[in-house]
């Protein structure tokens, strides 16, 4: 499953990030992403045993989601997290080694950026898709501008300080999706917490597409 397929399939294009979540909670809390309609799903390097987690996403959710990490930030990383079942790679900084190493083991790969050097970076690196980061501070406008030099195709993704409230602003912005993380799950939050967050997302995600079909 790639994140093209997703998207081809009208997946909600929303990357839940569980930073600090541990292995013990994964599975419930990515079944109320999923039951939401949310099917990617990333654990950041920075959690308790994240490879551990990995494993247990992609054993119970690794068909109906498209399961990885986030700040990966070394080649090392990129291979525990390919050895752990992982399939999508998300980075905080543009690193051409990662994002090689990730297209070499034909993994999906969204490289944090922030400026056009940056993002230029990581497009001669082979990323289709590259990651806004922090997207709250840059804002809508960087991202408009941004998208004005980019290549035709190339996805963006805006992380950091996304939320309901912004989604419209980003999307109708050009981006492509948006990563979502404590306004989802924050350490602790179990899955009666994280499901009506998601379940909230996924609906003002679909109310926007209903009022682009009626414009």
């Amino acid at each position: 499953m790639t994140l093209d397929d997703l998207i081809a399939d009208g997946a909600a294009p929303i990357v839940a990030i569980l930073r600090g979540i541990r292995e013990d909670e994964i599975e419930d809390v990515a079944a109320a992403l999923v039951e939401a309609g949310i099917s990617i799903i990333e654990v950041p390097l920075n959690s308790p045993r994240p490879l551990a987690s990995i494993r247990r996403l992609v054993d119970r959710f690794g068909e109906s989601a498209l399961c990885g990490a986030g700040t990966v930030t070394s080649v090392a990383d990129v291979r525990e997290v390919a050895s752990a079942g992982g399939r999508l790679i998300v980075t905080p900084n543009t690193d051409q080694r990662v994002i090689s190493e990730a297209l070499s083991l034909g993994l999906e790969v969204i490289p944090g950026c922030q400026t056009p050097t940056e993002a230029f970076t990581a497009i001669a690196a082979g990323a289709r898709r590259i990651k806004l980061f922090p997207a709250g501070t840059l804002g809508p406008n960087h991202l408009r501008a941004l998208r004005d030099v980019l290549p035709d195709g190339t996805g963006i993704w805006a992380v950091g300080g996304t939320d309901r409230n912004s989604l419209r602003d980003w999307l109708s912005s050009g981006a492509e999706g948006i990563g979502v993380g404590s306004a989802l799950y924050r350490k602790g939050d179990g899955r009666q917490d994280v499901g009506p967050r998601a379940a909230d997302l996924v609906a003002a995600w679909k109310e926007l597409k209903a009022g682009e079909g009626t414009e």
